[in-house]
């Protein structure tokens, strides 16, 4: 049995496994548990992130208006599964308008860090990089340095710090829809300046585990437990129709986060309902936050679905845990 370390989350969303079903994570019987008009302007809510607060939750979305402009929005929610989210976007504050100007945001994560709780977000500045700010009440948002030049994508922050330092997964891109991408890992005394890259795990070339063969990047903030750092990513599979996102998960060493332990073979999560396989990106399901509860080992999954709508999954600890040694990716020894 293996333990996830952190807190008790007894009221999280939470569904067991229907009967006679063997996969490692299941869907929520009401998904999408957020449609694509569910705020105002909204043509489509995705790829967005949520973290207990205070008696509830809160909630940091990727909304893209009726004109198509990318932003991050607000929301919270006493249950996690019902939204109530803000018709006006983020206004971030900053020291620097240089940083603070907008270009475009997507794709934010959320995680708490001692008394504060940290937003990356893919943030325009001549092209995609790292944009962090950190908020104690989701309501003043305090923007700090862009963690990399561009380009880079996927910025997500480990819930504490390791032998002293923060710790960040990304993945390095271009300017365009990427055909590459790797997970790589950096380090920060103060979370402004990153250094000490290491290169954490890649696409896999070749038909072993071929979905993920195109690229791969990082998900949910990596969730502690008593054997590593688990880690929930997205990999991309390029077809004759598209790029086919699906989801997979790894183990990452405790005080070595870049060193992988243990990754699965097989896909966890694939595009296989309807609003999964069309949107207006069809074939995507793009994992960017976990709620987890210590107690149970249960784990609860928010997902972009065909970048349009948002979708909740579940599985435990164990249930990932034996996926990857019953069905394991080799891992090359470093």
């Amino acid at each position: 049995m293996s333990k996830i370390l952190g807190n008790a989350l007894p009221g999280m969303p939470w569904q067991d496994r229907p009967e006679g079903c063997n996969d490692p994570v299941w869907r929520y019987s009401e998904n999408p548990v957020i449609g694509r008009h569910d705020m105002l302007i909204a043509n489509s809510i995705f790829n967005s992130a949520v973290v207990p607060f205070e008696d509830g939750y809160a909630g940091v979305f990727r909304c893209d208006s009726l004109s198509i402009s990318m932003d991050i929005f607000v929301g919270f929610s006493k249950d996690a599964i019902h939204w109530d989210i803000n018709h006006e976007p983020v206004t971030f504050e900053g020291e620097d308008p240089e940083i603070t100007k907008r270009e475009y945001r997507y794709d934010p994560r959320v995680v708490k860090i001692d008394d504060k709780y940290f937003v990356t977000w893919c943030n325009g500045y001549h092209g995609p990089t790292i944009g962090i700010a950190y908020t104690y009440d989701f309501k003043t948002f305090h923007q700090m340095e862009n963690a990399f030049l561009p380009y880079n994508r996927n910025g997500v922050l480990f819930p504490r710090k390791i032998g002293g330092r923060y710790m960040m997964l990304s993945r390095p891109s271009d300017t365009g829809h990427t055909a590459f991408g790797d997970i790589f890992l950096s380090q920060s005394p103060d979370l402004e300046f990153w250094g000490h890259h290491r290169f954490v795990m890649g696409a896999t070339p070749g038909d072993l585990s071929a979905w993920q063969s195109m690229k791969i990047g990082p998900g949910p903030c990596p969730i502690e437990t008593d054997e590593g750092w688990l880690l929930i990513y997205h990999g991309v599979l390029r077809t004759c129709n598209g790029y086919v996102y699906r989801m997979g998960c790894a183990l990452l060493d405790l005080e070595q986060p870049w060193k992988v332990k243990m990754r699965s073979r097989y896909y966890i999560l694939a595009p296989e309902m309807l609003y999964e396989q069309n949107g207006d990106v069809p074939n995507v399901v793009f994992p960017c936050a976990a709620l987890t509860d210590a107690d149970t080992g249960r784990i609860a999954i928010y997902y972009g679905c065909a970048d349009t709508v948002t979708g909740l999954a579940f599985t435990t600890i164990d249930s990932l845990m034996d996926w990857m040694k019953k069905y394991p990716m080799p891992v090359p020894q470093r």
